[in-house]
């Protein structure tokens, strides 16, 4: 499997859901990234988070279709249930919603979206584990969402900090970081000043790694 995730926190759930599904893994952190292992590396499934640091995840999706009878099975994945539709139109055959955390689900997504041939037959039992991600790749994230907030200038730089920071806040189940980046998101969109949005999540952010450090 390749997973295309910028998010240490929820590439670690990836990573363990994968292991004890008994599935070799790679990673990309960017579409860039993620088309350098394509051009040498050819994997059964392609897991895209939907926002990236480079750009949307259906970019991906797309040129991944382009290849035909043997692209490989593509999830798409979000903390944006409203993302859903976009990547079923851009060619993902399923989409799952962070955070991803079940074993069972996980297995059972890609079981159902593989082509006949390459699905197992049978019964299965699936697993009800639940995985959960070191704190230290928690860290991680939220320091990096507080560095791109230190430097940020622009609508991109605003956008990716609401999509990037609504996927930690759901995979780390943290209400209140999740509605102060959904604020963000729909004050960006409308075209309201962000100024208070940014001075909250910055709060937060602190709050959040002070925390996080000290445990």
């Amino acid at each position: 499997m390749l997973v295309v995730e910028d998010s240490r926190f929820a590439s670690e759930a990836m990573r363990l859901l994968c292991l004890r599904s008994g599935a070799r893994i790679r990673r990309a952190d960017s579409l860039r990234t993620a088309m350098r292992h394509l051009q040498t590396y050819r994997p059964t499934v392609v897991i895209v988070d939907m926002g990236l640091p480079d750009g949307c995840g259906t970019e991906l999706i797309a040129q991944i279709r382009t290849l035909g009878s043997g692209a490989p099975m593509i999830l798409a994945i979000s903390g944006d249930p409203d993302m859903r539709n976009q990547a079923m139109r851009a060619g993902a055959a399923d989409f799952l919603e962070k955070p991803i955390e079940s074993l069972a689900v996980f297995q059972q997504t890609i079981l159902s979206s593989l082509p006949p041939e390459a699905a197992p037959r049978g019964p299965r039992l699936l697993p009800d584990d639940i995985v959960i991600p070191d704190d230290s790749a928690l860290r991680d994230d939220l320091a990096h969402v507080a560095e791109v907030l230190a430097g940020a200038s622009d609508s991109a730089a605003i956008d990716y900090i609401a999509r990037f920071l609504t996927g930690v806040a759901r995979s780390a189940h943290d209400g209140p970081l999740a509605e102060a980046a959904a604020a963000l998101a729909r004050d960006h969109q409308a075209g309201r000043a962000v100024a208070t949005d940014l001075t909250r999540i910055s709060g937060l952010l602190h709050e959040r790694l002070t925390a996080v450090g000290s445990a």
